[in-house]
Order: C-alpha cells, then structure tokens, then sequence
C-alpha cells in the first residue's frame, strides 16, 4: 500500500481490518554535495549532515522532550533514533541515513503530539544537496510495510534557501492516534528554534 500524503493531509492510524498500527519509522536518506574545480577538470564531495529530529509535547501544548541525535531514546524508550550520520551518501543508495522508530503502545500517556523535524546541521541550503528524501511509513527499519507520506526535500522549489522545516506530526484525537502532513521549511537555523515554531503555529 503507498500512500503519498500532501500538505495538510490526515491519516487514521487503522488498518482496514480495524486494528491500529503501531509501529512507525521516518527514515531520511540524502547525497554528498559534488564540489567541481575551477575549471571542472576534478571533483570533490562535501560531507552533509542531516538530522531528523522529533519533539514531544502534551495536551496543554507544553514541550516534554526532544529525541535527536543528542538523545537517541525518550524517557519511556518508546522512541529511539538510529544515530548521528553527519557525512550522506556518495552515491544513492535508496537507504535510510537516520531512522527515528516509534512505538505508540510504549508512548508515555501525557504525550499527545509527536513532531517530526528536519534541520541542516551546517546550514546547508536544501536547494544544494543532490538528493535528500525522507519517509514517514509502517514497518521497521528493515522493512517497509507502507508509505504514509514522502518528501523530495533537494528537488521542491519551495525548500530552496532553507536549511529546517517542520514535516508532520502524529497527534491524539479520542485516543487514537493520526498522522498530519505539514511540509514547511522554516526561517530557523537550529532544532531549539525549529521546536519553538512548531509549538507556536503547528501544534
């Protein structure tokens, strides 16, 4: 099942057999900038670091914790992050980077709203990574069931000078729990301000 989710878009988190899913991945994938020569005579690559981050909040809207490269697993253990890749690919690949892996059985019942965020760690424009594609889906890292939403972060016109956005967030709505595309990239040059801009206009 693919489901290519645009800005806006909510999901029930259900299968069609009426049980919740339970298992949710965002995976983040991305390239090396190739760096030519004056005259194009030799190549180089420069290193890009990525990093996929998510903060949790409550009911009231007020922030409980972020899990990041700094902090690979939340309080409960309910949500864990793969680690800190700050390099990228040399060559696509078509594999995950960073992977951050949620639980919702395991998620602490104060927290009402999981935000997913990207930011470029060295302040490198979106515009200029070769290719950077992140995935929200059911399954485990090694294996996809289903795609609930894609994002071609390099490749939208819309991303271009930017170096975080805010791209969805999981919420609980009469104690089930829903996915909402958002997709905006956000004038914020680190995941501390990415957070306040979520908690102030998304969330």
């Amino acid at each position: 099942m693919q489901l290519n989710l645009t800005k806006g878009d909510k999901l029930n988190l259900t299968k069609a057999d009426g049980r919740a899913l339970t298992h949710i991945c965002v995976g983040l994938n991305w390239g090396m900038i190739t760096k030519k020569s004056l005259f194009g005579a030799s190549t180089a690559k420069e290193p890009v670091d990525l990093d996929a981050s998510v903060a949790l909040f409550d009911a009231n809207n007020q922030f409980l914790e972020k899990i990041y490269f700094g902090n690979l697993s939340s309080s409960d253990n309910a949500i864990k992050h793969s680690g800190d890749d700050t390099i990228g690919d040399d060559e696509n690949d078509e594999f995950d980077n960073e992977v951050i892996t949620i639980d919702l059985t395991r998620i602490k019942p104060n927290v009402d709203k999981i935000v997913v965020i990207l930011n470029s760690y060295k302040k490198q424009d979106f515009a200029t990574i070769p290719y950077a594609h992140l995935r929200i889906y059911e399954g485990t890292p090694e294996r996809v069931d289903s795609v609930f939403a894609k994002f071609n972060i390099a490749a939208e016109a819309k991303f271009s000078g930017f170096v975080s956005m805010i791209l969805g967030k999981l919420y609980k709505h009469k104690g089930e729990w829903k996915l909402e595309t958002i997709g905006e990239p956000t004038k914020d040059q680190d995941l501390s301000a990415t957070i306040a801009t979520a908690q102030r206009l998304y969330i």
